[in-house]
């Protein structure tokens, strides 16, 4: 009786507990599990449980990739439906202050290649195709915004049977959708450096409401790639958004299989970014779950990260063309982006993107869809509700939380990453070298040999993690840093004695407490040729996740154990 007494005493202190802390645990489960109802946060950590005893997809995180290194933050915008420029320089004023650095805008092929091929001309107004395209390049340099410019949705005369098809059918000739890329790159040569070919080609609503065709939007891929690469080699290539769908051919093709059909059809090699959409629908950014049948979540890009190393792509990085959720009214019926309330909607969104940092080094930047519609004529529309904004400028709760996100997430993360980071900020006397041979395809230099220092010339950094790791080019000179972790004493490292074995990699900082730490290099000596940086987390997760198992098994124990003996006095 008395053992009896311990365990029920035990057992109600940790109800007890429980109940007391019930409106944080909640909160973590809803995290964990990306749910907000107790019944799916329970059926999410049984299914998380089931993930943990399965082998871990390969997503080789620590392979290095370019355009990783970029600021995250990107937004949709229809700049190209706005008639006031007074409207378009607001809303870069307001996608600055919340600390968006790029926008995603279409250059509509229908709408500059028009009224016929090789034509540029407005007969409507009398005036240039080019001129509102020129104005949004124009302002977003002047507000320091980059683009990343989709180019699709081709003109009718593009196909013998007009609109027949839809606005998106692809073009008889493939050819003249090349000759189009062809003249917006040579427009803007040195002013817009990312191009997207295509969107959703795996849905027959963006491929003319045909069957969809991997092989045919790879020979579509190719062209653009080619026909862009020739004419400025310095263009960057993101291939079209796969949507998320689970459907298996015909009007949509699961983003999976198209994926590895692309890559069947030679893909591989003609894109220097892989664009995927990555919405949340009903579960939030925490949802762990990959069912490789019929589950669409947050986590779909782990999936497609996988196919990519399988099909020995592990160089190329990914980015969200689109992401977010949407907050349609309650008495919509139908809900095909799924649906959650405001609040969750401005909770969700930060959350999504410090997951993807914190967890995703394949992940570069994330454009959220999306700012703004210039009207509200699409307010029964559920799509609609994934703005950010009203159209008469009034915020959405969302804005206001990815603006106080923001400013808190300039940190190197996880990853082996370039000296061209956005979190990092280099002081004195670098100098970048071309060197296809390295990682990265460049270095960071300072100084020759046989200089003796370089002037106080350093490089630091916030980051996130327990272990970092300098790896420089390595040279038979050498040169010396000397490297200040937190607050702890400088100590000064001589870098000829890199192993040779380990690429030029080099131990800064080992077991740290997993968070935010500070480094700065100093180069105390030249030459010093760094080619980036490799942040570990240790086993952090994994010892917060077994934890998370033991102690929901232990409390299991306990109430079984109780029961059972309660039973037996009986």
């Amino acid at each position: 009786m008395k053992r009896l007494a311990i365990i029920l005493i035990v057992f109600l202190l940790i109800a007890f507990g429980v109940f007391l802390a019930r409106s944080s645990i909640h909160q973590t489960l809803a995290d964990w599990t990306g749910e907000e109802d107790t019944e799916w946060q329970i059926k999410g950590l049984y299914y998380l449980a089931q993930s943990y005893l399965q082998p871990p997809y390969d997503t080789a995180d620590f392979a290095p990739m370019k355009y990783t290194d970029v600021n995250p933050f990107a937004i949709n915008t229809f700049f190209d439906q706005e008639v006031e420029e007074a409207k378009v320089r607001r809303s870069l004023e307001l996608i600055r202050a919340a600390g968006f650095r790029w926008i995603r805008q279409e250059f509509p092929w229908e709408d500059i290649e028009k009224p016929s091929k090789g034509t540029y001309w407005e007969t409507k107004y009398n005036y240039s195709t080019w001129v509102k395209y020129d104005l949004i390049v124009h302002l977003a340099q002047e507000y320091g915004i980059g683009i990343i410019a989709r180019l699709d949705h081709p003109p009718a005369w593009s196909r013998k049977d007009g609109r027949a098809r839809g606005d998106f059918a692809p073009p008889d000739n493939y050819d003249d959708y090349g000759d189009f890329v062809e003249a917006v790159v040579k427009r803007y040569r040195d002013k817009i450096r990312f191009y997207q070919i295509w969107n959703e080609p795996n849905c027959c609503g963006e491929w003319g409401n045909q069957d969809v065709n991997p092989a045919d939007y790879v020979r579509l891929l190719k062209l653009g790639y080619t026909r862009a690469k020739a004419t400025d080699p310095n263009v960057v290539i993101i291939s079209a958004g796969l949507a998320q769908t689970v459907e298996e051919g015909g009007a949509a093709l699961n983003d999976r299989l198209f994926l590895q059909q692309m890559y069947d059809a030679g893909a591989k090699g003609y894109f220097d970014i892989l664009a995927v959409q990555d919405y949340g629908l009903f579960s939030g950014p925490g949802d762990r779950r990959l069912d490789e049948n019929d589950r669409i979540n947050f986590s779909r890009p782990i999936q497609l990260r996988e196919i990519m190393v399988k099909n020995g792509d592990a160089n190329t990085p990914i980015w969200a063309t689109e992401m977010g959720w949407n907050a349609q009214p309650a008495e919509f019926k139908d809900t095909p982006y799924g649906r959650v309330d405001e609040q969750r909607q401005a909770r969700y969104t930060p959350q999504g993107y410090y997951r993807a940092q914190t967890e995703w080094p394949w992940m570069g930047a994330l454009s959220y869809w999306f700012f703004r519609r210039v009207d509200d004529r699409e307010k029964n529309q559920s799509m609609y509700y994934f703005r950010m904004f009203e159209p008469d400028f009034t915020p959405l709760p969302v804005y206001e939380s990815i603006k106080n996100y923001t400013p808190t997430a300039r940190l190197v993360d996880i990853g082996f990453k370039a000296t061209t980071h956005w979190a990092m900020d280099w002081s004195g006397d670098w100098q970048t070298v071309r060197d296809g041979s390295t990682y990265f395809g460049e270095y960071k230099e300072c100084g020759s040999v046989g200089a003796r220092e370089c002037g106080g010339t350093s490089v630091s950094f916030a980051w996130r993690g327990t272990d970092l790791d300098l790896v420089v080019k390595q040279n038979p000179y050498g040169g010396a840093v000397r490297v200040q972790i937190d607050n702890n004493p400088p100590r000064d490292i001589e870098l000829w004695r890199t192993d040779a074995g380990a690429g030029g990699r080099v131990s800064l900082a080992r077991d740290l407490d997993s968070g935010e730490h500070h480094a700065m290099i100093t180069v105390m000596r030249a030459p010093v040729a760094i080619n980036g940086f490799i942040v570990q987390n240790g086993n952090g997760w994994l010892v917060r996740r077994v934890a998370l198992v033991v102690g929901f098994s232990l409390a299991g124990c306990l109430v079984v154990g109780f029961f059972a003996m309660w039973r037996r006095k009986r």
